[in-house]
């Protein structure tokens, strides 16, 4: 299976010495994880041409980065969620997710009533971003970076400023993302709620560099949990649309 995602970066960053090789087939979601100033933060910026670093990046067949090549983050084709939504407040969520296909090329393979489905946001599209609530909001701001018809999707810690409530009530969505996109996803994350709920594979990055790459272990979200999280999980799960299989 060709790769969808290459990468092979070096570089200093401050006091972080950076040197990764990295190679991710073309979907799933990849979980970014490791110690607080490993490199983790700095791989996703470097990916979205934000950091430049020296070597190459490749998605399938078309090269965003080598010896001659530097594409600047606009004719990148990714989409960004970054710890903060980033929304742009003089518009509603409508003009949002608009702005975000003003950014697609036509015609768009993702379109916008799928991603306004899929990201449950149909009662929100008239509000105000202002009069959203912080998962709403980072519910949105992934919607949009969907909205640009991205070849590579990055999410740089898009939980770690919601409350444990808010959160619980996203993981479905970001659940029901990982299973519906046929695109490579890097999502940088230290909860184990998170790894456990999205991950496909799991990165550990040490120091600047990728120390272990392995498959994620399947159905380990409710590993050790009490059974009120059990139950706050179903919960948010229905809240979210998310149905039962039949016969269960």
């Amino acid at each position: 299976m060709r790769p969808g995602l290459t990468a092979r970066l070096t570089g200093s960053i401050g006091t972080l010495r950076l040197d990764i090789d990295l190679t991710l087939p073309p979907s799933g979601v990849t979980v970014l994880t490791g110690p607080s100033g490993s490199g983790k933060s700095t791989l996703i910026r470097a990916l979205a041409g934000l950091t430049r670093l020296k070597g190459e990046i490749r998605v399938g067949a078309d090269t965003w980065q080598d010896e001659q090549i530097f594409r600047p983050t606009h004719r990148r084709a990714v989409g960004v969620v970054f710890q903060d939504a980033r929304l742009l407040s003089h518009l509603d969520v409508r003009g949002n997710l608009t702005f975000g296909l003003k950014r697609a090329p036509a015609p768009p393979a993702i379109h916008l009533d799928a991603v306004v489905d899929l990201m449950g946001l149909d009662h929100l599209m008239g509000r105000g971003v202002h009069h959203l609530s912080g998962g709403e909001q980072q519910r949105v701001a992934i919607a949009r970076a969907l909205l640009t018809q991205p070849q590579v999707l990055l999410m740089d810690e898009p939980l770690s400023g919601l409350d444990p409530d808010s959160k619980m009530t996203i993981l479905p969505y970001l659940q029901t993302l990982h299973r519906s996109l046929s695109i490579p996803v890097l999502y940088v994350a230290h909860g184990q709620d998170e790894i456990a709920a999205i991950a496909d594979r799991i990165a550990r990055l040490s120091a600047g560099r990728l120390v272990s790459l392995e498959d994620a272990a399947p159905a380990g979200m409710l590993a050790g949990r009490s059974r009120e999280d059990i139950e706050a999980l179903a919960v948010a799960a229905l809240q979210a649309g998310l149905q039962p299989p039949a016969g269960i």
